[in-house]
């Protein structure tokens, strides 16, 4: 069955939409922490101790990530991709709203930080299924031949909520900085009620995907999906976990860790670390659009591992580049960091990791998948970075640190089949396949 173009038109929406609030979310909660968090939350602590601090509550968000996940998987295989969407931006939304509201420990002590992890835990908590569910269901709704670049705009809207958050830093850092303390920071984490209404109301007009449909119309859905998962879909989770883990550690270290080492280190002016983030975030959008294009013409597994590839060699340039202090030459390296490494390398994973798995059990072992990798990768990077700064005063432990992480995912996708155009209604795991059956069709014989 093959989906309507305005269907496709408002899921494209719904799914660019969704994860513009979730990066939103998580960018300006990690700007903040590199700003401002260590004194609002953490004031009784060296500087070093109270950014430690702040990236661990960070990192919180990172953990709960999987225990949303395998929440939430349990049913968007079984109820369908939609109210699922719904309910973790809604969840989000309510979060990072009330972190905007959070009392500091000048005025509650120690129920400061307590309050700021719990909201951050829920924040988590809400994203564990958001970037997996919004991908399995542009993949699950595009035509074939066209699979890649349509879920590569879960990255645009990654890269767009990452650009609004950059903006709404850069915008309120023009106050002056009493004001800023005070009240300034507040309005960028109540500012994301705009964006949670409108993912609302599109997410809540969605049709399922007509793979869904199909499944449910044939009563073939999983009862247990994640019980199928780690019977049967070992093979294929394992490798979503690995080609991730370097992806999200090159990912936040670029969005989160370097605000701070620039601020911190380089000594580049608080108020433009943010733009900086804001023109990276632009072009990453635009990466995305078209390593996804690419993906649909040359195929998933040898663009991922071009990709892959590059990012071995590119954290020690990355910070040969930003030590220069030069801002034309900071500028471009971030640029090539977003585009490859925080929404490049990300956006081909969109249609390539619901291509791995099964019809069955495609929503959760997606979600486990990326969601242990998560933890693994990007919620403790700018913690360990951070804390490998400060043991070695030098930036090459944190270079050597991004590469290792790459290095692993980049022998994973090694073993990874090509899935480009595959069947999704097919029961079995790409992975499962002989590797003669594993060479997809052409998008030139491919159907329209």
């Amino acid at each position: 069955m093959e989906p309507k173009p305005q269907d496709t038109r408002r899921a494209a929406l719904a799914g660019l939409i969704g994860t513009a609030l979730e990066q939103y979310d998580f960018v300006i909660y990690g700007t903040a922490s590199a700003l401002v968090f260590s004194h609002l939350f953490f004031p009784n602590i060296s500087a070093t101790a109270g950014l430690l601090a702040s990236f661990s509550a960070y990192a919180v968000g990172f953990c709960a990530r999987p225990l949303g996940g395998f929440f939430f998987s349990r049913y968007g295989d079984r109820l369908g991709r939609k109210w699922i969407l719904v309910a973790t931006l809604t969840l989000m939304g309510v979060a990072t709203m009330a972190i905007g509201v959070l009392p500091t420990y000048e005025s509650v002590g120690v129920w400061a930080p307590i309050l700021l992890v719990l909201s951050r835990f829920l924040q988590g908590f809400g994203a564990g299924a958001e970037q997996s569910g919004g991908a399995t269901l542009l993949t699950e709704t595009a035509v074939r031949g066209k699979r890649g670049r349509l879920a590569a705009l879960i990255m645009t809207g990654a890269a767009a909520g990452t650009a609004l958050g950059a903006g709404a830093w850069a915008l309120v850092q023009l106050l002056p900085d009493e004001q800023l303390m005070s009240w300034g920071w507040r309005l960028v984490f109540l500012s994301s009620a705009f964006v949670t209404v409108a993912a609302y109301i599109l997410r809540r007009k969605l049709k399922e995907t007509p793979v869904f449909a199909e499944i449910k119309a044939e009563r073939t859905a999983a009862a247990a999906p994640v019980r199928e998962v780690f019977r049967n879909g070992k093979k294929a989770v394992a490798l979503v976990t690995l080609m991730t883990v370097g992806l999200s550690v090159q990912s936040y270290t670029y969005q989160v860790f370097m605000a701070s080492y620039l601020k911190g280190t380089v000594k580049i002016d608080a108020q433009t670390v943010p733009e900086i983030l804001l023109v990276g975030a632009i072009f990453g959008g635009l990466g995305a659009v078209v390593l996804g294009y690419l993906s649909d013409l040359f195929g998933r597994r040898s663009v991922f591992l071009g990709i892959a590839g590059l990012l071995l060699l590119l954290p020690f340039p990355t910070f040969v580049a930003l030590s220069t202090g030069n801002l034309t030459v900071i500028y471009l390296a971030m640029i090539v960091g977003f585009v490859f490494a925080c929404q490049g390398g990300v956006a081909v994973t969109m249609s390539y990791f619901p291509e791995l798995f099964g019809s069955r059990y495609r929503y959760a072992g997606v979600t486990l998948g990326r969601e242990f990798a998560a933890v693994l990768g990007g919620g403790f990077a700018p913690l360990i970075a951070v804390a490998l700064m400060n043991a070695f005063g030098s930036w090459v432990p944190v270079a050597i640190y991004m590469t290792v992480a790459m290095a692993i995912t980049f022998g994973a996708a090694l073993f990874a089949p090509e899935t480009r155009d595959r069947d999704l209604l097919a029961p079995e795991n790409a992975t499962d396949r002989t590797p003669a059956l594993q060479d997809a069709p052409s998008p030139a014989t491919a159907t329209a």
